[in-house]
């Protein structure tokens, strides 16, 4: 592909409509405002694209997921160019959500197999705040009907409180955060996911501090649910 711009060949080679959208800013724009964050000013995040030249992308799986091979090179601190290899296993963006009762001092999460976990040496089903794959749609309105699928409770006020990246050294999933309240009059359903889609998830609606105490002994051990549980206990509870 001699004589394209690298934004241009990292388009073509990765293919996909979102990597072809973000394939200009990874090679030479600006960081956008959400990935600098709320509140970060610019002196906070410095532009590393002149420091990255992706010159390869190989799809290695396109099964569930995409699975890719980037071969780039990266100029180090001293200014020296390195090249290397990673593989990146993109499953798209996500959202999760922490429905929480001040007045009952209560919060509802959910218990759901998760392979992963399993393969990993992990024989519990996994306590979670409800969560799901934003699927195209904005994190606001993909979050709302995760939160009613999987736990019930229908939620209009939501309120994102961060942008993280979970496991950036192989996954390209940023995972929004949010909270919201919740009571009796916003139950909608029984919740537990749907079938069709292997979901058989429980609700568990607990007290704020049986959820903390399962967050220290361990039993309580997904990140993401980890954040919020710590979020809320600095600011609602």
């Amino acid at each position: 592909m001699a004589g394209l711009d690298p934004a241009t060949h990292l388009a073509i080679l990765c293919g996909e409509s979102h990597w072809r959208a973000d394939a200009r800013r990874w090679v030479a724009g600006p960081l956008s405002d959400s990935v600098r964050g709320p509140g970060h000013g610019e002196d906070r995040v410095t532009d590393i694209s002149e420091r990255v030249r992706i010159e390869d992308v190989t799809v290695l799986s396109d099964n569930w997921y995409v699975l890719r091979k980037i071969t780039f090179s990266y100029r180090r601190n001293d200014g020296a160019w390195q090249k290397s290899e990673r593989e990146a296993y993109d499953r798209g963006n996500g959202a999760a959500i922490l429905l929480y009762n001040l007045a009952q001092r209560s919060v509802v999460l959910t218990r759901q197999f998760r392979m992963p976990a399993y393969m990993n040496g992990y024989r519990e089903l996994l306590i979670e705040a409800a969560a799901g794959l934003l699927d195209d749609a904005s994190p606001e309105d993909r979050i709302r009907a995760e939160a009613e699928e999987e736990t019930g409770y229908r939620v209009q006020d939501v309120r994102k409180i961060y942008e993280t990246f979970m496991s950036p050294g192989s996954v390209t999933e940023k995972l929004h955060l949010f909270v919201a309240a919740y009571d009796a009059k916003a139950k909608a359903g029984d919740g537990g996911g749907i079938a069709g889609e292997g979901e058989d998830i429980d609700v568990l609606e607990m007290p704020f501090r049986d959820a903390l105490a399962m967050m220290a002994d361990g039993r309580i051990c997904d990140a993401k649910t980890i954040i919020l549980l710590q979020w809320a206990q600095m600011n609602l509870f």
